[in-house]
């Protein structure tokens, strides 16, 4: 079984850095950027619009992700109707560097927006290279560290997820929480995550518990677990681990030791069916997670395989997403669609992914749906939102 976590490691390392949830201390971007920053533009002509991928690494999952997000994008050209965006692909390495060195040339170019990068630290290099410019910058990261200033974040972030959860939980009367997260920065951040969701929706936080990112650390702490759980006054379980961490032992143990989801509600901080696989485990039986909505996912990724031969990448609906966003604001017609005014516009806007605004503070708030692992599948228990201010909100 350490083998497992020791080879899962690696894998939770890959995925983590293909998601940019890096947590890192950076410094946000910091520029002349006022309180509506941002690049006017003439929407009667064609507004450029700069891509920023990690291809030129040389690693063969950089390609394959780059690849993947500049065909999300172009199939988000495509779909829109009046409008004309002149879309440049710069190659960033996946080096901030290297980053921040396309960024600039992409406003010497006559960008009015950037769209990317991925990775966290290549989005903050990117965001202060071209800050002095004016320009914003929808990073496809989901690190909340480095939004701010004239960096937006698109990915699917802690405190949302957090927040949709904990939201529901309370709504079922499963008001007592106890965080439990591995000793690590990323599971530092989605419990601090949690707790914040906790104050912000009326639940009690019935206690935190860590343990190392190992077997043994594991296997130790389970026990230890399921006996603060079966002491009393906790209704649900709020767990940070990943499918591809300390998910599937962590899920074992604690049955072993007394404690379900049949007893004391599961629920997880990130996505339980990827890959599929993780919902046959008896452990997560019962536990819930928030999703996207599936449907519109199940959509896009039809249109993608019938597009390009392939699945696309988990994160590939994030480009056509910031494209969808783009092309919404400079329909609208407004001289200023791509300011810091346009872009955190209240309503709005809607994707592969369903519904998501950007907020102020360069973070993002999605409509999630609430999932349900039953008999090996994810059933969708209470929907995802299709309007900021509905159910779900």
């Amino acid at each position: 079984m350490f083998a497992l976590i020791r080879n899962t490691r690696a894998r939770a390392a890959q995925i983590v850095a293909l998601l940019s949830a890096l947590w890192l201390a950076a410094c946000n971007p910091t520029g002349p950027m006022g309180a509506n920053s941002g690049q006017r533009i003439d929407t009667s002509a064609p507004v450029t619009v700069a891509l920023l991928l990690p291809g030129g690494s040389g690693k063969s999952g950089d390609e394959t992700l780059a690849r993947a997000l500049k065909n999300a994008a172009d199939m988000a050209v495509a779909d829109l109707q009046g409008v004309r965006i002149d879309l440049r692909i710069y190659n960033t390495g996946g080096q901030p560097g290297q980053a921040a060195a396309m960024a600039t040339k992409a406003v010497d170019d006559g960008a009015k927006i950037i769209l990317g990068p991925v990775f966290a630290q290549s989005a903050n290099a990117a965001a202060v290279a071209v800050a002095p410019r004016n320009v914003n910058v929808l990073s496809f990261s989901n690190s909340t560290d480095v939004a701010g200033g004239n960096l937006f974040v698109l990915g699917p972030t802690f405190p949302n997820t957090a927040n949709r959860l904990v939201r529901y939980a309370t709504r079922q009367g499963k008001r007592r929480i106890m965080v439990v997260h591995e000793n690590t920065g990323a599971g530092a951040v989605g419990a601090a995550a949690i707790q914040t969701a906790i104050s912000r929706n009326g639940g009690t936080l019935a206690g935190v518990t860590n343990y190392p990112f190992s077997q043994q650390g594991v296997v130790s702490a389970a026990p230890k677990i399921a006996e603060r759980v079966k002491a009393g006054d906790v209704d649900a379980l709020f767990l940070t681990a990943d499918t591809a961490g300390a998910l599937p032992l962590l899920s074992q143990l604690l049955p072993e030791n007394g404690v379900s989801s049949q007893s004391t509600q599961f629920i997880g901080l990130t996505r339980w069916d990827i890959p599929p696989a993780t919902l046959s485990l008896p452990g997560v039986q019962g536990g819930w997670f928030a999703e996207p909505d599936p449907n519109l996912q199940a959509q896009f990724v039809q249109r993608y395989q019938a597009a390009y031969g392939s699945a696309p990448h988990p994160i590939a609906g994030l480009a056509y997403d910031g494209i969808a966003a783009i092309g919404a604001l400079i329909k609208s017609g407004n001289s200023n669609a791509l300011t810091r005014q346009g872009l955190t516009q209240p309503s709005g806007f809607v994707g592969v992914n369903g519904i998501f605004r950007l907020l102020p503070d360069g973070t993002n708030e999605r409509g999630l749906a609430i999932a349900q692992v039953r008999n090996g599948q994810a059933v969708v228990i209470d929907p995802a939102p299709r309007s900021f201010g509905g159910a779900g909100f």
